[in-house]
């Protein structure tokens, strides 16, 4: 679960993380109530979007008139900001932090996370903070430090100090040493304490007065331990996330939609990974990740079925399931209800493997619905893509936009 940047300020504050003075609104009017009380010698009005280049995108306005503050804010709010992570369709901004502005001497990034090939929480830190870790890291790698830390032991003097060697802070900036490994500790302790997959900050700068802040914060979190954390679940924000992505998780479904036109409902995560591969080796472009899992019933297949059925981009829909632990005549038995329901407009192939495989194939085949029935992947695959193209329109065919 990702939240906003006035959010991971909030919590930066809880674990003594300097921030900025800043608070987010959601009208000019309080923009300029909240000016007034900040009297700052400058005001920084930020969009609050979950997505990164928000700067680049015309998301952060800065100005030293606080008259100018409430204009600024309305300009922004109601926008729709298209960044390189928002793709397209961009995110429309429904608060703005203004926060004070900071007297900046150095950019550095920092930020924690699981090292998957160490399975350690590790640290990232660079001089070139403001930037796009990626970029760097591709660019110049050499500006790239990570330091892993023994989660059975925990964060260590010793970690400090080897990032603020690799950051050059002894040689440049003493003073802020200290400050920076207590930074470090109260960072590593947000990120094991709330269960998060990741904490950001970018930049965190050295201020002329060699202070240190975290200009800009980004945080989140894993979905399996949010159950420990109500108070996390409060940041939850439903307008930023896919609204059939919200329906699923309803239904306890793990569903991510994606670009293509191929609808997929699958038991289990690899399986689903390699039917998306098959696809796109038959021609076709997956249009989401629909795992009902390995314990799926009747209901969780129905549901999963609706929500296919509601993505306007999808144009047929591959259901592929391996009977292990879930019967495929459950299966079956769910997408005929599905089927019945919301009736069926599109070209569907079902492949069915497994424990009463050919139990769901024949209430498949019995059911009188327009359902083809495969047993074979490739072949299930080669049938809903060319199904797909026979329904698509001259001008679809040709990739234009009816």
């Amino acid at each position: 679960m990702n939240i906003h940047e006035f959010q991971a300020k909030q919590l930066f504050a809880q674990f003594g993380i300097p921030v900025p003075r800043g608070k987010a609104v959601k009208t000019p009017r309080a923009a300029e109530k909240w000016a007034a009380a900040l009297d700052a010698s400058v005001y920084v009005v930020k969009a609050q979007i979950h997505a990164g280049g928000r700067g680049k995108a015309g998301g952060v306005k800065i100005t030293r008139e606080r008259d100018e503050v409430p204009s600024l804010a309305q300009e922004l709010l109601g926008k729709v900001l298209v960044t390189h992570q928002t793709g397209p369709k961009g995110r429309k901004v429904r608060r703005v932090l203004i926060e004070e502005g900071a007297g900046i001497d150095k950019e550095l990034y920092l930020s924690v996370l699981v090292d998957r090939k160490t399975g350690c929480p590790t640290f990232i830190a660079s001089t070139e903070g403001g930037m796009e870790i990626e970029e760097v890291a591709e660019t110049t790698p050499e500006k790239v430090i990570r330091e892993a830390i023994d989660p059975a032991v925990g964060f260590q003097g010793h970690n400090g100090r080897n990032l603020a060697v690799g950051l050059g802070l002894f040689a440049l900036e003493k003073a802020v040493v200290n400050p920076f490994i207590r930074l470090l500790e109260n960072v590593y302790r947000l990120f094991m304490e709330k269960n998060a997959a990741l904490v950001e900050i970018n930049p965190l700068v050295i201020t002329t007065e060699k202070t240190l802040i975290a200009l800009d914060g980004k945080v989140s979190f894993d979905d399996n331990g949010l159950m420990r954390h109500p108070d996390v679940q409060t940041f939850r924000d439903l307008h930023e996330e896919e609204p059939l992505e919200i329906e699923a998780g309803e239904h306890n479904l793990n569903y991510v939609k994606l670009d293509g036109d191929i609808g997929c409902m699958v038991n289990g995560a690899g399986l689903a990974m390699a039917t998306m591969d098959v696809i796109k080796l038959a021609g076709a472009e997956p249009a989401n990740f629909l795992d009902v899992g390995g314990g799926a019933t009747k209901e969780t297949v129905a549901a999963g079925f609706r929500i296919l059925l509601k993505d306007k981009k999808v144009k047929g829909i591959f259901i592929n399931v391996f009977g292990g632990i879930v019967r495929c005549e459950r299966i079956a038995y769910g997408v005929i209800d599905a089927a019945k329901e919301v009736g069926i407009t599109l070209p569907v192939v079902v492949r069915l493997q497994g424990t009463n495989a050919e139990e769901g194939r024949t209430l498949l085949t019995d059911s009188g619905l327009h359902v083809d029935v495969a047993t074979d992947l490739w072949e299930a695959a080669q049938k809903i893509v060319a199904m797909k193209r026979n329904t698509l329109s001259p001008r679809e065919r040709a990739g234009v936009k009816e």
